[in-house]
C-alpha cells in the first residue's frame, strides 16, 4: 500500500508532509496503456500538479487536460506539442486565449468563445483549428440533458452550424463531452463512450467538418473504499476498442481520447502527520493531529458532508467528496491496545474534523499517523494558508528508493 521505511524516515523531518510514490504511478500508467490501446490519454493536471508527479505521468507518453493557461504552459514546460495538450475550461479571458494559441489545441466552451478566438485568429492572419465542449442532449446516465456550466448546448450547436460554417479564421476539427467522473461500472461507461462517438458523427456531419479528434472525457474511477469494486480496466478496454472500430468508418483520422482523471495518481500518495496532543472531554478521546482542515482538507470535508446526510450523490461534490469512509488512518506504532477516538486537527475551527468514533492502536504525542488516497485532489485544494501554519510538505519516492523535498 506505501512504503513504511520512506515514511518513517520522512516522518523524523517533517511534523506533515505528502509521499508521492513513482513506482505506483508508473504501474497505473502502464495499466491503462495496455488496456486501452487504441485510444489516446490525458492526464487531468488539475489533480495534482506536484512538479515530479507530472514529469513521470508526462514520461509515460500522456497528453494534457489543460484547465487553465498555466496548466498549458506546464504542459509545454515538459516537452509536449501543441496536438498533445488541450486547453478545456469555460471563462477563458481574451489574454489566455491569445497565450494559448501557439501551445495547445483550444476547446472553446461557448460560442460567444468561439467568436473571440475568431476574432484573434483574424487579427492574427491565420486560421485556428479548435475543438468544441458540447452538453448533449444525453445525460450520463439518462437520455435528457441538463443544464451545465460547461459546453454548448446540442441544440445551439445545430441552431449556430450555418455561423460556425461561415467563419474565416476558425475551423473547428473536435468535440469534447465530460458529464460526471468517478464511474466504477465498466458498462455505464460503455455506453456513455457511444453516446459521444454517435453524437460526434452527427455534429460532424451537420458542421460538414473532418474531425481529428472526440475526447471522450473522463469518468474512470477509482475505488476508494474497501466495499468499493474496481473499475475493469480490461472489459472497458475491450468494449472501447470495438466501439472506435466501428466509430472509425465514419472518422477515420479522428484520434480517440480518454481523460485519466485521478485514477493514475489517487491511490500513490499517501498524507502523514503525527499526534500533536489528546484529551477527553464528557467521555470522549480527542486525538489531536498536525494540519488536517489545512494539510489534506478531503477527509474533513467528508466529515462535513456526511454529517448533513449529503452523500447521497457525492457525484454533485466532486471533487471535493467520494463519499464516506474513503480514506484510511493507519498508525504507525506497536501499540495492541485499542481505544475509540475522533481525530481533530490543530486549527481554531470545529470543522476541523477528518475521523469520528473510529477504533485506533492507543496513540501518543509524537505517533505518525498515514492516511491514503492522497494523491489527487489533496494538496491542490486544502487552505495552506489557513491560521499562517507551516504548510506540509510534498515528497516524492522514486524508483530508485531516494526520496526528495520536490519544494527543494
Amino acid at each position: 500500500m506505501f512504503n513504511k521505511e520512506a515514511v518513517l524516515e520522512s516522518a523524523k523531518k517533517f511534523d506533515s508532509f505528502y509521499l508521492y510514490d513513482q513506482s505506483r504511478i508508473v504501474e497505473y500508467a502502464r495499466q491503462l496503456k495496455r488496456d486501452f490501446e487504441n485510444v489516446e490519454l490525458l492526464y487531468s493536471n488539475k489533480t495534482n500538479s506536484n512538479k515530479r508527479v507530472v514529469e513521470t505521468v508526462f514520461s509515460q507518453g500522456f497528453g494534457s487536460d489543460s484547465a487553465s493557461l498555466a496548466e498549458v504552459m506546464m504542459g509545454k514546460n515538459y516537452g509536449l506539442p501543441k496536438e498533445k495538450i488541450y486547453y478545456s475550461a469555460s471563462g477563458k479571458s481574451l489574454s489566455d486565449i491569445r497565450e494559448a494559441m501557439d501551445v495547445a489545441v483550444i476547446v472553446a466552451d461557448s460560442i460567444n468563445e468561439i467568436l473571440k478566438i475568431q476574432e484573434i485568429a483574424q487579427e492574427k492572419g491565420f486560421v485556428e483549428e479548435i475543438g468544441m465542449r458540447v452538453n448533449p442532449d444525453f445525460g450520463f446516465y439518462s437520455r435528457e440533458g441538463v443544464p451545465l456550466k460547461f459546453g454548448i448546448d446540442e441544440k445551439s450547436i445545430f441552431e449556430n452550424a450555418e455561423l460556425l460554417k461561415e467563419l474565416k479564421n476558425v475551423k473547428i476539427v473536435g468535440i469534447h463531452i465530460h458529464l460526471s467522473c468517478q464511474e466504477l461500472k465498466a458498462e455505464v461507461l460503455e455506453t456513455y463512450y457511444r453516446n459521444i462517438l454517435n453524437i460526434s458523427a452527427e455534429i460532424q456531419k451537420k458542421l460538414g467538418a473532418e474531425f481529428k479528434f472526440v475526447n471522450l472525457g473522463s469518468g474512470i474511477g477509482t475505488d476508494y473504499r474497501q466495499s468499493d469494486n474496481p473499475l475493469d480496466t480490461v472489459a472497458l478496454g475491450k468494449a472501447t476498442a470495438e466501439l472506435v472500430g466501428t466509430f472509425k468508418e465514419k472518422m477515420p483520422d479522428a484520434k480517440i481520447f480518454i481523460e485519466l482523471g485521478r485514477f493514475i495518481v489517487t491511490k500513490c500518495g499517501v498524507y502523514v502527520t503525527k499526534v500533536l496532543d489528546w484529551k477527553q472531554s464528557y467521555g470522549k478521546t480527542f486525538v489531536i493531529l498536525n494540519n488536517t482542515l489545512n494539510g489534506f482538507m478531503r477527509p474533513s470535508i467528508a466529515q462535513l458532508i456526511a454529517s448533513y446526510s449529503y452523500d447521497q450523490n457525492p457525484r454533485g461534490c466532486e471533487p471535493l467528496f467520494s463519499g464516506k469512509d474513503s480514506y484510511d488512518f493507519i498508525a504507525l506504532n506497536d501499540e495492541s491496545e485499542q481505544e475509540m477516538v475522533t481525530l481533530v486537527g490543530n486549527l481554531c475551527t470545529s470543522a476541523d474534523v477528518i475521523a469520528k468514533d473510529i477504533l485506533m492502536p492507543k496513540l501518543e504525542c509524537g505517533d505518525v499517523i498515514v492516511i491514503t488516497n492522497a494523491g489527487s485532489y489533496a494538496a491542490v485544494l486544502s487552505p495552506m494558508q489557513f491560521s499562517s501554519q507551516t504548510p506540509p510538505a510534498q515528497l516524492f519516492l522514486d524508483t530508485y528508493g531516494n526520496v526528495t523535498n520536490t519544494a527543494e
